[in-house]
């Protein structure tokens, strides 16, 4: 028996998601185009008219591009694209009562996070190969909003790049444009392998703080990070290798110590996310957290910002660093 015109759409759709839970960049292309118009009405139905709109379709593409593989039941790709597209509007509205955001999807039950999706697919490469080709300016904000936990938020962001909230919006609104074009573009090309970058971030990360516990945090940045590696607050460099060392030395002395819960790896950006893990003795030294957010040049750190949630305690920096520390 032949299949009708909904049942062979239907059958066309599983095969769409199949392939693009494989790695077929162009599949899911396909399938957001198909969904577009009924994700925009959901997104109009909840913020009116506007800008806002569009911001949120942007964001909602790039969600779908990273989670695809979430999708348990290929017949319900359409109301998982609009529910992605529900959850960021509302959101939005969140943000704008200055109130904590939440997870866009739920996360599959199997002990599964965004990174390990990301890394495993095809689509890992082809994102980061069009997120390479922005300018700093917009690839920088792209990063954190979307593959960062702690670093995500716009006042976040504002600290870490220096910029007003509105000028993270108004970037974050070019990048997402200027991506969406280039993935459209690149769909058929070869892309590098992000997987093994992240891998060896992961190892890079661990292998710098058990060097910097065993007094050798300053031979590291000699071998592996750039002579002229500068600190930034925002964008202003307040020192170098010398200050960094001096920081992490006196960290250590004071019984704290980090351990990376997330890394993020492209080939001109890098972040270390960090737990603060402080001394029994002095459980408030240090903020709970830490990103650290490296600039690369030629595969070495050229440029580091570090991010706390909360601003350090005098108390945490030495006193000779107090006066040029980032905060």
């Amino acid at each position: 028996m032949m299949l009708d015109m909904t049942d062979a759409r239907r059958q066309d759709e599983v095969e769409l998601v199949q392939a693009a839970q494989a790695g077929v960049v162009a599949a899911v292309s396909l399938l957001l185009e198909r969904h577009w118009a009924g994700m925009r009405a959901v997104a109009l139905s909840i913020l009116g008219p506007g800008p806002d709109v569009d911001d949120v379709m942007q964001e909602a593409a790039l969600v779908a591009l990273r989670r695809i593989t979430d999708v348990r039941d290929p017949q319900a790709v359409g109301p998982w694209l609009r529910m992605i597209v529900r959850n960021r509007c509302r959101g939005l509205l969140r943000e704008a009562r200055r109130l904590e955001p939440v997870a866009d999807v739920p996360l599959p039950g199997t002990g599964g996070d965004l990174s390990a999706v990301l890394e495993r697919q095809a689509l890992g490469d082809w994102v980061w190969e069009a997120i390479e080709a922005l300018s700093p300016a917009l690839r920088l904000p792209l990063v954190l909003r979307h593959f960062t936990d702690g670093v995500m938020a716009y006042e976040s962001i504002a600290r870490v790049c220096g910029v007003p909230v509105g000028t993270v919006r108004s970037r974050l609104s070019q990048a997402r444009a200027k991506l969406v074009a280039a993935l459209d573009a690149t769909a058929a090309d070869a892309h590098s392998d992000s997987r093994s970058r992240t891998a060896a971030g992961w190892e890079a990360a661990r292998a710098t703080l058990a060097a910097a516990e065993s007094g050798e945090f300053g031979k590291i940045l000699r071998q592996d990070w750039s002579p002229e590696v500068a600190l930034l607050s925002a964008d202003v460099p307040v020192g170098g290798a010398a200050l960094l060392v001096r920081a992490m030395d006196g960290d250590l002395e004071a019984g704290v110590r980090q351990r990376p819960v997330n890394v993020v790896a492209g080939r001109s950006v890098a972040v270390w996310e960090m737990d603060l893990i402080n001394p029994a003795d002095d459980p408030d030294h240090c903020p709970p957290s830490v990103a650290w957010i490296m600039g690369l040049e030629d595969g070495r750190v050229a440029r580091l910002r570090l991010f706390h949630p909360r601003p350090l305690p005098a108390s945490a920096i030495p006193p000779d660093l107090q006066d040029v520390w980032p905060q």
